[in-house]
């Protein structure tokens, strides 16, 4: 359960962070290991790192590196405060939110909503869980926002693409298996794909298949994909010994279409850099044939955001990419993916969700701010989705030994075909 906020102030409790950044990227180890990562601890590291670069990401979003690097004073290494400091509630007054001082934006509360119908489902979902269960935990639940620094159904702050669900299946009561057709193509699905592939921690195929059935509710074309990778990408990060490379390897056995073009082209330039601010420019220029938005991120193209087999959303090849530019350490990927800019607390939620699914370490410090500012508790989620896989794990391997006990009995074991 989130805990109960208190009636008094904000985030007064946790010290101002510095709002600027060194001048230097943080340095790649030289690798990590991978094999001794735990189940439990796969699945905390990839929620808290998920939260974690979704709240460093949340004050730079929309910015390019060039204005990040002058907002700031460097670049940014750590929880910083709002873009436009006080003015955060009328400078923009289509996202009124407190972006920045350790606030997750709805990045989170949709990952953590999707963890709550897998508590609930205590089984793989389909298009139809989206639509029984995590639509009414969107409109009828009031939750602590940290960007509205108040208690509200999270309705209220999802993005619209989000809304869609609330309006296509709550209100429109659409097939769920079709009710992503017609919405903005966007990163909003995906974004909230990791606890799909936790779920199915080290079958990527089957985190792939799982997530493109739950996506369908809520986008089409290349976001849908993306969704399905993305999860196939957490899955394979939690199999013993993964590495960058062998998560990307899954990816473009997975991928297709424009997504799949986009992963390969982006990581193959990404190979070529071992530090993200020499990455930074090379990456957006990789992206950018299949990227629909367009250079301005905040006056996007006219045929942005609409389905196509040629494009892909930008925010998962370049996580992908920093990942391996990163060598899978969870500090210098969130870092590189924040300071990209344009989407980047979707971009380094997905890094951090890779990076800690693969064993890095999510820096305590980060996460202890990122819980208290946002007053939510960042590991529960982790608990609840550990003992559903493993209950879901054990029913898979129940289902399978019937199938192979009834396709043995009609003198299908053993045949050579």
């Amino acid at each position: 359960m989130t805990p109960t906020p208190p009636d008094h102030g904000t985030t007064s409790a946790v010290p101002a962070p510095p709002d600027h950044g060194t001048t230097s990227a943080t340095p790649a180890p030289p690798g990590i290991s991978t094999l001794s990562a735990s189940l439990d601890e796969r699945v905390t590291g990839a929620l808290v790192g998920a939260a974690v670069g979704d709240a460093l990401g949340g004050p730079v979003e929309g910015y390019s590196p060039e204005q990040i690097l002058e907002r700031h004073g460097g670049r940014v290494h750590g929880v910083v405060g709002p873009w436009n400091g006080d003015e955060w509630r009328t400078a923009r007054p289509v996202a009124p939110y407190h972006k920045g001082d350790g606030h997750v934006t709805d990045d989170t509360l949709m990952t953590h909503a999707l963890v709550r119908v897998y508590g609930t489902v205590r089984d793989h979902l389909d298009a139809y869980a989206v639509a029984e269960h995590l639509v009414p935990d969107l409109i009828t639940h009031p939750r602590w926002i940290p960007e509205l620094e108040a208690e509200a159904l999270p309705l209220q702050r999802i993005f619209l693409a989000e809304k869609w669900l609330v309006a296509r299946l709550h209100y429109g009561h659409v097939d769920p298996r079709e009710a992503g057709s017609g919405n903005i193509v966007n990163c909003g699905a995906a974004m909230y794909m990791a606890p799909v592939g936790l779920v199915n921690a080290a079958h990527p195929e089957a985190a792939y298949a799982e997530a493109l059935d739950v996506a369908g509710a809520h986008q089409s074309s290349y976001g849908r994909e993306a969704a399905g990778v993305f999860a196939a990408a957490v899955a394979a990060a939690c199999v013993p010994g993964a590495t960058p490379e062998s998560v990307v390897a899954a990816c473009l056995s997975l991928a297709k279409d424009g997504t799949r073009a986009a992963i390969e082209a982006v990581c193959d330039v990404a190979a070529r850099h071992s530090e993200f601010e020499s990455a930074l420019a090379p990456l957006r220029a990789a992206v950018t044939p299949y990227d629909t938005v367009g250079p301005d991120y905040r006056a996007p193209s006219l045929g942005a955001r609409r389905p196509s087999r040629l494009h892909a959303i930008e925010e998962l090849p370049v996580a992908l990419g920093m990942l391996l530019v990163a060598g899978g350490d969870f500090r210098h990927a969130v870092l590189g993916s924040v300071n990209y800019g344009r989407d980047c607390d979707s971009i380094a939620t997905m890094a951090g969700a890779l990076a800690g699914a693969l064993g890095s370490p999510v820096p305590e410090d980060w996460a202890k701010t990122v819980a208290e500012a946002s007053r939510l508790d960042l590991w529960e989620p982790a608990t609840t989705l550990t003992g559903v896989a493993r209950e879901v794990f054990a029913r898979d391997v129940r289902r399978r030994r019937a199938h192979e006990e009834a396709f043995a009995a009609i003198g299908g074991a053993g045949c050579s075909g």
